[in-house]
């Protein structure tokens, strides 16, 4: 499994420019407040997901959005969701509890893991993740982001949460 120091490589081979914050870990969207106030962008939360039939989900949304799992599944087209477990996270993404993020999908090489992507965060001029470490957060422009997502082959389901509904995905 790659880690932090392999995706800032990821990042700078594809032209991604990126700066990285390290901070003490966070292990919570509320535990962290102090850290992303200092920090500019749109924050997110992190949900790693299985639904009823087996299919992996990541959710990365802005970290103060409510998230239905109880609706989620009917506007993604999933079965039921739930969390998966850290031995699944681990295997798929290449982290931990409480590290979470959009770029552990560098380290889903079998494609295992279906992404969506809050609209507040495919909207947000910068957007933070933690970079495979919840020791650090790692700040990206928004075409960053996308070029991020091309680069390995993903293509987020891109849902607005607010009004629970998947919107126009994200342009290239």
């Amino acid at each position: 499994m790659l880690a932090r120091d392999d995706l800032l490589d990821f990042l700078a081979d594809h032209g991604v420019q990126q700066t990285t914050h390290d901070h003490p870990a966070v292990f919570t969207v509320d535990e962290g407040e102090e850290i992303k106030a200092r920090i500019p962008g749109a924050h997110t939360k992190n949900l790693f997901l299985k639904d009823a039939k087996g299919q992996l989900w990541l959710v990365s949304a802005e970290g103060h959005a409510r998230i239905d799992l109880k609706k989620l599944h009917t506007v993604i087209g999933s079965a039921r969701l739930s969390f998966g477990n850290a031995e699944l996270m681990a295997e798929t993404l290449g982290v931990a509890p409480g590290s979470v993020t959009a770029f552990g999908l560098l380290n889903d090489s079998g494609r295992r893991v279906r992404f969506v992507l809050d609209r507040t965060l495919a909207e947000a001029e910068l957007v933070n993740f933690h970079p495979l470490t919840n020791t650090a957060t790692t700040t990206v422009s928004q075409e960053g982001l996308r070029r991020f997502l091309a680069a390995i082959g993903v293509e987020p389901i891109v849902v607005d949460f607010e009004a629970m509904a998947v919107v126009e995905p994200l342009a290239r």
